[in-house]
């Protein structure tokens, strides 16, 4: 059985037929072609899958499309504006805090959500509020090295 879920993605309305069981994750990447979501486990443990459902950090993995319907949800591909880089995925590149960059969309999304809840935070705050990200390659120092820069720029009415 199908049902029509409708929501906005990346501040633009989408409608999808999808099954009951469909995860946010899948209606992501295979119904709207949204792969900088990426699938790590299944099991919600490495975040690779985090985007902004209703601006709270979600993992998309382990959430039913269908409750997702008429809410708002931000993925990786809705940061930039065209080619200018958000802050936080310009303090990735410029901190090298990505190596393989599997878990880098999950990250950046979930070091946003952390700033929006603490605008400030101390590096020990950015490891706690990153817990549920897995990175496989760059051992975290570059990652909390780029949130701690990108709170700095978000902070500066200039930046933002």
């Amino acid at each position: 059985m199908l049902f029509t879920v409708t929501m906005k993605v990346n501040g633009k309305p989408v409608t999808g037929e999808i099954e009951g069981r469909t995860l946010l994750v899948d209606f992501l990447r295979k119904t709207l072609q949204l792969t900088g979501t990426h699938v790590g486990c299944d099991t919600s443990q490495c975040g690779a899958c985090t985007v902004h459902l209703n601006g709270i950090a979600v993992k998309s993995c382990t959430l039913l499309a269908a409750h997702a319907d008429g809410a708002e949800v931000s993925t990786i591909e809705g940061l930039a504006e065209g080619d200018v880089l958000h802050p936080m995925q310009q303090a990735f590149h410029e901190h090298h805090a990505l190596q393989c960059g599997y878990c880098t969309p999950g990250m950046v999304m979930s070091a946003l959500d952390l700033l929006r809840k603490n605008p400030d935070p101390t590096a020990e705050e950015v490891r706690h509020g990153l817990e549920g990200n897995l990175c496989r390659c760059t051992g975290y120092h570059n990652i909390i090295e780029a949130v701690l820069a990108a709170a700095k720029k978000l902070k500066d009415p200039r930046h933002v």
